[in-house]
């Protein structure tokens, strides 16, 4: 809670002395010093000048959790039985799979930055503090898996009309996962199945968007990204969260009613890779080639091989252009 206070004080980017620092907050000068170094081993850079005291350059966008669960209308914010806001934690998607696990119906995990964020495939989801949108939905449909294939390709969907509606330009989506501007990765999804019976599925949602990626954050990036803030776009990160998660759980309530089918025109519309010729992913070492030609209306993707048509199905695969290796 102290972190949290401090960050506050400093988030409008001005200079701030310790002595009030400390007593807005309820510490000493030497604890503001600590407070100051625990917020740099975060990764943010903060300026000290004796005489002026302390100042984040820039800035930093907090995300309000009190502002956040306002935006939601009160039969959304009613679907939640936990709304959390961590400044750090592990994996949002970890958080969500520990809540499945104790009963949880519905929750929303939020964090400032992931120390362990997780992509598909094993590779990593790098989390710079306050500088995306990084959470995971604990959620339970009333059905099985087998049922619920095309569920990434709709979750992107959700980030995509919000980023369309923010007037973010060419936004495209990448099966199953990721969405993508001129090529280079803004967002991905990640969807872990805690449990399955035939009348409930208990899934983890996660979502990671990036918002403001620094120079020096992109060096722990290992492959072409892009961020909202390059776009031109002044949308504050708790703004870019409600809006995200109101158009995400409208959309997962149609899908549980109607499946993937009825989205499949949309989601085609904006595919980065219909018509171009890919290869797929099925193991370390194995590849499929061809031409993407689109989604199934189950969600399955669809290619053109040498030996005809063929859908490819979720789980351990991968897509990439032929052109595009960094993808």
């Amino acid at each position: 809670m102290t972190q949290r206070k401090l960050l506050e004080l400093l988030s409008d980017g001005q200079f701030h002395s310790g002595q009030h620092l400390g007593d807005h907050i309820g510490i000493s000068r030497t604890g503001v010093w600590k407070q100051i170094k625990a917020l740099e081993e975060l990764g943010l850079e903060v300026y000290s000048i004796r005489g002026r005291g302390y100042r984040i350059p820039g800035g930093v966008d907090l995300i309000e959790l009190q502002h956040f669960v306002d935006q939601l209308p009160m039969d959304v914010a009613k679907m939640f039985d936990e709304q959390e806001l961590h400044l750090q934690t592990g994996s949002t998607n970890e958080l969500a799979l520990n809540a499945l696990r104790k009963g949880v119906n519905r929750g929303i995990y939020i964090a400032e930055q992931q120390t362990e964020g997780r992509g598909r495939r094993g590779r990593r989801w790098v989390s710079p503090f306050a500088s995306g949108v990084y959470f995971s939905l604990a959620w339970r449909f009333r059905c099985g898996v087998n049922e619920l294939e095309g569920l990434s390709l709709v979750v992107g969907l959700a980030v995509k009309r919000v980023l369309d509606r923010a007037d973010v330009k060419n936004v495209n989506v990448k099966w199953p996962n990721d969405l993508l501007i001129n090529g280079s990765k803004l967002a991905g999804v990640l969807i872990e199945v805690q449990g399955d019976t035939s009348i409930e599925s208990q899934l983890v949602i996660g979502v990671g968007i990036n918002a403001f990626i620094s120079q020096g954050m992109a060096e722990a990036i290992d492959q072409p990204w892009a961020d909202i803030k390059q776009q031109g776009i002044e949308l504050s990160r708790t703004d870019l969260l409600a809006q995200v998660v109101i158009e995400l759980v409208d959309i997962l309530k149609k899908f549980e009613a109607q499946g993937f089918a009825v989205f499949r025109d949309e989601w085609m519309a904006g595919d980065i890779f219909y018509q171009q010729p890919v290869k797929v992913q099925t193991g370390a070492d194995a590849f499929i080639a061809g031409i993407a030609k689109g989604v199934s209306e189950t969600g399955a993707l669809l290619l053109e091989t040498e030996q005809g048509l063929r859908n490819i199905h979720g789980g351990e695969v991968s897509l990439r252009g032929l052109s595009s290796q960094g993808l």
